[in-house]
Formats: structure tokens, sequence, C-alpha cells
């Protein structure tokens, strides 16, 4: 089973929401954005060279020869500036990025939250509610 969030340093990531959490407020992650902190983050501290990254984010077997690493890098580190978290991910003095988490240590862990899968269904109350077009809740027991 996939985990729903996992932290990248001090900042949150959630899979269903596909976005990063950062002092309770929302990072704006492109898709792409995201699955690039997201795949850094399942190997803190570990070099991900140009290649391995257009392989695993983009699914792409070959170099199309084209900077698209490097650009979403550079808009993931703006968005990260914003938060005052550019420290985050590292480029590599061999090539490639990393998630800097050592660093991300002096700033703290990232916020709590409780471990559960996409897939994990949660029952909250015991009975259901619809709502009508006026927006009132039509209260309907469940049997």
């Amino acid at each position: 089973m996939m985990p729903r969030h996992v932290c990248a340093g001090p900042v949150m990531l959630d899979l269903f929401h596909r976005d990063g959490k950062f002092d309770g407020k929302w990072l704006g992650l492109h898709p792409r954005e995201f699955e690039l902190l997201w795949r850094l983050a399942e190997s803190p501290r570990q070099r991900l060279s140009r290649k391995r990254l257009l392989a695993e984010v983009w699914r792409l077997d070959h170099d199309p020869l084209t900077n698209r690493v490097e650009v979403h890098v550079a808009r993931l580190r703006a968005k990260l500036r914003t938060f005052g978290l550019t420290w985050l991910v590292a480029t590599h003095p061999a090539g490639g990025y990393l998630l800097d988490a050592e660093a991300g240590a002096m700033m703290g862990e990232c916020e709590s939250v409780p471990q559960q899968s996409l897939d994990s269904n949660h029952r909250i109350g015991n009975d259901m509610q619809t709502f009508s077009i006026t927006g009132e809740p039509d209260a309907i027991p469940l049997e």
C-alpha cells in the first residue's frame, strides 16, 4: 500500500491533494513539481541523477535533450523560497539533485499526521446525511 503522507523535511506531502503543506499552508505545487518532491522525499540525502529523475518522474527512457528537469527544480525552489525552504532541494556536486533533510533537521519535523493509506476507508458517525437543493440536510438513518 502506498502511504498518503510523506515528509520532505518540514514539508508534509499529501498524495490525495497532490500538494505539500508547511506551517499549515499549502505550497500550491504543479503536479510534476509534486511528483519531483515526492520522489526526492522517498530517498532523502540520496543523489538522484537527471537521467533517473527523467525515468522515474517523467517516465522517459531517453533524454529528450531539454532542460525540463532543471526548469521544474527551479520552479519548485521558487515555491519553496516563499516559505524560506530553498535549502530543501540541493544540487549535488556530481550532478543530479537530492532532498537535504539534514539541513531540515534544524527546521523541525513535518506536521504530525495519522498514518493511513489511500485505500483506507473510515466511517464517521453512525448515520448518513444527504443535502437537498436548498442546502438543508435531510438525515437518512443508516440501516
